[in-house]
């Protein structure tokens, strides 16, 4: 699959980046060093000299521009050179590197790796519930060898939750439960409700619930391209309606680092009303929730991208279940988003 080039992806938890320090990641196969200037905003550069190509990132920052470790060249937050030592200084033209724009939203590092005149902050996902000014946010991260577009149908079809997470987030109840799947634009929405769960000993823990008590659950999954979701989980007793119970927001954000390999950062909140209580909570949530995300979907999506290695997903004719609605709407707007992208640009100069 092509990676969507005009649109934001997560490059980060905001926090990673610190003003004087420089952090390589590669997304979309493209090497980019990030940093937070002197004024607190976040800057993108191409992770290559254009002398003798050497990363950037093992070079220094100081006042708002990287130096090359190997031979001294200096480049500003566009992109350019703006300091050659040697000789009697010119700048060679062809002396820049690009610069990609970048957003800071809702506690997020966005990145945008398509044409910069088109980078609207107004089209970055809403992940409002998870703003670090009015949740304590549980943060972790995982390096996945496997295709970003294996991870969104992992979350949007929740119902392996019963057979791969049983003993944490999943019951006999999840497969049963009633989906829906519905479209808003560019929105993908993967509904799934059980009724009279019985929820494992940890999540009624970690979640408030009496030990033993018989609950409705929601899980409530919003996708936007590329691969962007964010996860309403709730409960309420057997037969209440819904807005009797409690609910929380995980995060998951995929981002290619390459076809095969990809960036996932995932996140729980809990609102700041609960004061110390709701860090506790974050914490810990984040904790566990870690423990079957690294154990268990991991190295079940690692195994399937070895399985498919480079083949196309749709010409190995996968047999699609009912559970699958979510996943497949995603993947065929996805494909669509692409291609017309793809068509818009086929006469237009490729990017610097």
């Amino acid at each position: 699959m092509a990676f969507l080039r005009n649109c934001w992806y997560i490059a980060g938890w905001a926090d990673e980046l610190i003003e004087g320090q420089l952090l390589a990641r590669t997304f979309l196969n493209e090497q980019v060093v990030l940093f937070r200037d002197s004024k607190g905003a976040l800057q993108a550069l191409q992770d290559r000299c254009p002398h003798r190509f050497v990363p950037l990132h093992l070079g220094r920052l100081e006042n708002d521009r990287i130096q090359c470790a190997y031979h001294g060249l200096s480049f500003d937050c566009s992109g350019a050179c703006v300091h050659n030592p040697h000789g009697n200084g010119a700048i060679p033209k062809a002396a820049r590197v690009r610069a990609y724009p970048m957003h800071e939203r809702h506690g997020f590092a966005w990145i945008w790796m398509g044409q910069p005149e088109q980078a609207d902050p107004a089209l970055i996902s809403d992940f409002s519930p998870m703003d670090p000014e009015m949740a304590y946010i549980g943060k972790s991260y995982l390096l996945v060898n496997a295709n970003y577009a294996l991870e969104t149908d992992n979350i949007l079809d929740l119902s392996h939750i019963e057979f791969l997470h049983g003993n944490s987030l999943g019951s006999a109840a999840v497969a049963q439960g009633i989906i829906e799947v519905a479209q808003d634009g560019d929105t993908v929405y993967s509904k799934r409700t059980t009724h009279d769960e019985q929820l494992t000993a940890d999540l009624e823990r970690l979640r408030g619930i009496p030990a033993g008590q018989r609950v409705d659950r929601w899980l409530d999954v919003r996708w936007n391209a590329p691969a962007n979701m964010l996860l309403n989980s709730g409960y309420t007793a057997s037969g209440q309606l819904r807005s009797e119970g409690r609910s929380v927001y995980v995060a998951h954000v995929f981002t290619p680092q390459t076809e095969a390999t990809t960036h996932y950062w995932f996140g729980i909140a809990f609102p700041k009303a609960l004061g110390e209580e709701g860090a506790r909570l974050a914490q810990d949530n984040i904790e566990w929730l870690r423990q079957p995300f690294t154990t268990e979907d991991l190295p079940m999506l690692e195994a399937q991208q070895a399985v498919i290695g480079s083949q196309n997903f749709w010409d190995l004719k996968p047999v699609l279940l009912a559970s699958d609605g979510g996943a497949v709407r995603a993947r065929r707007l996805l494909e669509k988003m692409i291609k017309a992208e793809q068509e818009a640009m086929g006469d237009q100069p490729k990017i610097a």
